[in-house]
């Protein structure tokens, strides 16, 4: 029977215990029995095919596909929404046991706020108001704040669903710093077993900090877990120059190459051939034995790689400089050798926290092979699933952040687009069998997918502001945690990019234990509600005279007047037909949350700024626009900050009467769909 993809209600996933025992205790822990799987909703489809006018991609890969839910088109999957839905939404849908390497890079509760600069398109310096170079200052991209013990739960709940994802065979990866990696190590050993720790990896992500007060912490950890049966491929890396200044001390007289010397001899005694007397050397009078037969050490003193030394002792095996270069070292477990994103990086994204590919590269590269699931919940910039294309392997990743599905989407596009540049240009849409072909890809294309719908496309500051006016919240700004008060209770807003959780709860019940003087009511509003946070509410509620707390979900509640709403941006395009061509012509973009964050009035704005494309990031386009997914045939996405899109675009006429739909994302990451009919 096919999994249901997108089941009309919710259901229930079951959640099994953890494989080791408990080894760490916080307030407020809770197992994990069940969780609540929604349905999904296909919001985007790309494929470069299509994208690209390049050939189809058929018959590429290694990928077995049969396993896959029948309901999901192959490729790979970019979900938006808290990813505890998602994964669960994983689970119920066939996904369970199915996912060979996880790859998570989680908050670390460090106290911090992550945020990238935003500023308009344009050539540097060009785009300027009242003399001065144009930037819209800092968005916050997540927030790395937690309250007491809400960060253990969160991790905690989130293990446990991912243990049920992985394969029998497969590993996860946690990447962490030493924020709180002690009891993330306790926690990995209680949700997978401590006998399935593998390796903690030391990443050397800067050669320097400054930090005062202590030594530079200039390292992040990593946590590697997966049964004994697990794909292990060794990864090789360059050698160091100290290691070959220390042991590649000899020079071959006869051809000038510098060598090390190796034993020939290993402990212990043999009978065989390699416990064999050679050369009047007899190991098993030294409690030895060779490493190799007898022939074999002939055969390497024929071709002159056996040092004997001038005086007495044993030979050595040379091992040649070039050729350990060439090979490589084998790779430990402190990584000293992948540099981080800097901003000269050609990778660089302006996301925050965003890791290289050549760390996720060996990752992926050691514990999958090509044609495995890789899993990224907390995909940021999107290195996992770009990697994971690369190298061919099927990957789903998912995020909470707007604009990380916005930034991860672009970069798909990019990578997709080339790899198919690379098979349209080779017989039979096969790459050439050369060095620096890329990995043939299991699909190019990928569908973006919602679970649930909690953004507004706004932020929370801006959110606070419209929900008090919606509610008719008398605004507080000096309480440093509530946001304001509704008749006689004190009301907290709960951030709009996510469902209220117990963790957000557990938050409210601190403050509340701080203000023992306190005695009124709670109002929280919230996007959504998850059912144990409504648990949670009706036990702490029970029998309680004071500080009851009440909830509105703003995405329901018929008295709240559903959703908040705020000015979107706005959109002017016509179409023209010219024989089998479509002419599609943006004519104007107005964004007003940009020129809200420029504290501008609107003509002023154009006057300074009158080139529309500097507030727009990337252009889509859908030629046959169904109504509900959005599959992508034209993508314009600048690969430079200097870069503007075009704003014309012709692309093959589609059928009399189709609907062609314009996607505009502004700078901010706000969205507009314009519907036009030629």
């Amino acid at each position: 029977m096919a999994p249901n993809v997108n089941p009309k209600k919710p259901t229930e996933v079951t959640i099994t215990r953890a494989k080791g025992r408990p080894m760490l205790s916080w307030v407020g822990k809770k197992p994990l029995g069940r969780v609540t799987a929604f349905p999904a909703q296909a919001i985007e489809r790309f494929s470069a095919s299509n994208a690209s006018n390049a050939a189809p991609a058929q018959g590429l890969g290694t990928a077995d596909w049969s396993k896959w839910p029948q309901g999901l088109p192959q490729g790979g999957l970019l979900y938006h929404g808290d990813n505890k839905e998602v994964l669960a939404h994983l689970l119920a849908n066939g996904f369970r046991g199915q996912v060979k390497l996880i790859y998570i890079d989680p908050p670390f509760d460090s106290g911090a706020d992550y945020v990238r600069k935003v500023q308009l398109r344009g050539p540097k310096g060009t785009v300027k108001i009242d003399g001065e170079d144009y930037a819209l200052g800092e968005q916050v991209q997540y927030t790395d704040i937690w309250s007491n013990d809400n960060y253990l739960q969160f991790m905690y709940e989130r293990l446990l669903i991912l243990k049920e994802l992985l394969s029998e065979d497969g590993a996860i990866f946690l990447h962490c710093d030493p924020s709180k990696n002690s009891y993330l190590r306790l926690l990995m050993d209680e949700v997978f077993g401590p006998d399935n720790f593998v390796n903690e990896i030391v990443w050397q992500r800067v050669s320097a900090h400054s930090d005062a007060g202590r030594f530079g912490i200039i390292h992040d950890t990593i946590y590697y877990y997966g049964p004994a049966g697990r794909t292990w491929n060794s990864q090789r890396t360059e050698l160091n120059q100290k290691y070959v200044e220390q042991f590649f001390d000899q020079v071959e007289e006869s051809s000038g190459r510098r060598y090390s010397r190796s034993d020939l001899m290993a402990s212990g005694l043999r009978n065989g051939e390699t416990g064999k007397p050679w050369r009047g050397i007899n190991p098993g009078e030294r409690g030895n034995h060779w490493k190799v037969a007898v022939a074999t050490l002939e055969q390497w003193d024929a071709e002159g790689r056996i040092h004997w030394p001038k005086t007495a002792g044993v030979p050595r095996l040379k091992r040649y400089l070039d050729e350990a270069v060439a090979q490589g070292g084998t790779a430990q477990d402190i990584w000293t050798d992948l540099r981080p994103i800097h901003n000269q990086s050609q990778e660089l994204l302006g996301y925050p926290t965003q890791k290289p590919e050549n760390l996720i590269e060996r990752v992926i590269a050691a514990a999958t092979n090509p044609g495995d699931l890789v899993l990224d919940c907390f995909i940021g910039s999107g290195t996992t699933a770009a990697v994971a294309q690369k190298l061919g392997r099927r990957w789903i990743g998912c995020d909470i952040n707007k604009g990380a599905i916005q930034t991860t989407a672009k970069r798909l596009q990019g990578v997709m687009r080339e790899q198919a540049a690379v098979l349209a240009t080779n017989t039979q849409g096969e790459l050439v069998a050369r060095d620096d072909a890329p990995p043939a890809p299991g699909q190019l294309s990928f569908g973006t997918w919602r679970v649930n719908d909690y953004d507004l496309h706004i932020q929370h500051n801006e959110a606070v502001e419209l929900a008090c006016q919606h509610l008719g919240i008398t605004r507080t700004r000096t309480d440093p945690y509530f946001d304001g008060t509704r008749g006689a209770m004190l009301t907290k807003i709960i951030p709009l990019n996510h469902p209220l959780t117990p963790l957000d709860l557990e938050a409210l019940r601190t403050e509340l234990k701080n203000r023992p003087e306190e005695e009124r009511d709670m109002l929280v509003v919230s996007l959504g509600q998850e059912h144990k946070a409504r648990e949670w509410v009706a036990q702490y509620n029970h029998n309680r005279p004071i500080n009851k707390i009440h909830l509105i979900e703003l995405r329901t509640d018929r008295k709240a007047g559903g959703f908040i709403k705020h000015e979107p941006m706005s959109v002017q395009a016509h179409l023209e037909r010219d024989g089998n061509t479509l002419v599609v012509q943006i004519d104007d973009v107005v964004s007003p949350s940009i020129i809200a964050r420029l504290d501008l009035q609107e003509g002023i704005f154009r006057a300074s700024i009158p080139d529309w494309r500097a507030v727009v990031d990337c252009v889509l386009i859908d030629a046959q626009h169904d109504g509900e997914v959005f599959n992508v045939a034209l993508a314009d996405v600048p690969t430079r900050k200097q870069d503007l899109v075009a704003g014309r675009y012709e692309l093959p006429a589609p059928p009399t009467g189709a609907t062609v739909a314009l996607k505009i994302i502004d700078m901010l990451g706000e969205e507009c769909v314009l519907r036009l009919q030629p």
